[in-house]
């Protein structure tokens, strides 16, 4: 089995379900896919970690960090900036909080992130393409260029358009007619 396909079965397997949801982006859908049940697993970790490194290199990225909205991209930011150390090529990470800190030093990026970095967002699942939206943003106004968003599942219902629409091109590890394929039959909530 490839990287891609094992990442297809544990998405399919993990964290897609059927049933009646409420999405992030408010939307109601009879289809969840909570990635965090795969990017939070050792196996998914070292899956992810490598295949998106390579996903960002055949789109021709060449970042000095990679972070996104926390909690999604988090999980995700970490295993691939693990996998770019390991192959000697290390990329920083760095997690856009939802509101700055009222207190400390009140940032709204956390971890070694520089106004000077080349960035590329990272985003577990894109819907909308909202939480993206407002990681670049968040980006942006500290300085840093974006060179693209990487997505662990693209939903297919108009997030990576709507990313494209701000300048960004968006790219997705799977898409969500791939995992409903694999999804077994006892996938209710």
């Amino acid at each position: 089995m490839t990287p891609h396909e094992q990442l297809l079965a544990f998405l399919a397997e993990r964290s897609a379900r059927r049933g009646n949801f409420t999405l992030a982006s408010g939307r109601q859908s009879s289809l969840y896919i909570d990635a965090r049940l795969t990017t939070m697993s050792p196996d998914g970790l070292a899956t992810i970690g490598p295949l998106a490194l390579a996903a960002i290199h055949d789109a021709g990225w060449s970042p000095d960090a990679i972070g996104g909205l926390t909690l999604g991209a988090d999980p995700v930011s970490y295993a691939i900036a693990y996998a770019s150390a390991l192959a000697g090529h290390p990329i920083r990470a760095f997690t856009v909080r939802k509101e700055a800190k009222t207190h400390g030093t009140g940032k709204l990026i956390e971890g070694p992130f520089k106004p000077t970095d080349r960035v590329v967002v990272i985003e577990d699942v894109i819907t909308t393409g909202g939480s993206a939206l407002k990681a670049i943003d968040a980006v942006r106004a500290a300085g840093a260029t974006v060179l693209g968003v990487l997505a662990v599942v693209d939903r297919e219902e108009g997030g990576r358009e709507a990313i494209a629409a701000s300048g960004v091109i968006a790219i997705a590890l799977a898409g969500a007619a791939a995992i409903v394929a694999r999804m077994p039959e006892s996938s209710a909530s």
